[in-house]
């Protein structure tokens, strides 16, 4: 599943405002069957579209404050041997390989401007971290998203029942 259609978008834009609706809540928000509705989530979940149900975790809100992104120059080949040294603090929330100057770029979170210096000797001790840099964010411009993103393509629509086609139910 490469491409999501309007009923998809649907479901997915429904459960970002409704978390906690279930299946017959979905399908009568989306107007589709209740059956539709499992089938195409199941769909987007096995595609690996729909990653997850958690709760969204506010880790400010959690008392980690402070936001840092870090760059990292690493040794060459040594992919690997950081993600398992980045993987054991805690305080990196997410990494990524990138191109350009650096080599890799994490996210970090702390409780205070003395938690992320701890946090950045940790990663400044991994023997594979030749250079590392760091940027404490200020605020937040736009907060995580993805809707805009896949609202931004070009979707087919679906084709309603002929209970769906008007609002009296008859074709």
């Amino acid at each position: 599943m490469a491409e999501l259609d309007a009923l998809d978008l649907a479901l997915v834009t429904t459960l970002r405002a409704h978390p906690h609706a279930g299946a017959l809540e979905l399908s009568r928000r989306t107007r589709v069957a209740r059956a539709t509705a499992e089938s195409r989530l199941r769909r987007m979940e096995q595609a690996g579209i729909i990653t997850g149900y958690g709760p969204d975790i506010d880790v400010a809100a959690a008392g980690f404050t402070v936001l840092a992104f870090v760059t990292l120059e690493i040794a060459q080949g040594a992919l690997e041997a950081v993600r398992a040294d980045l993987a054991a603090i805690p305080a990196v929330l997410e990494a990524y390989a990138v191109t350009g100057s650096a080599d890799m770029i994490c996210k970090v979170a702390a409780t205070s401007h003395a938690d992320l210096q701890r946090t950045l000797l940790l990663i400044d001790s991994s023997p594979s971290v030749a250079r590392s840099t760091s940027a404490i964010a200020l605020s937040e411009v736009i907060a995580p998203r993805d809707l805009p993103l896949l609202r931004s393509r070009p979707v087919a629509a679906v084709p309603r029942s002929p209970a769906f086609r008007s609002s009296t139910g008859t074709p």
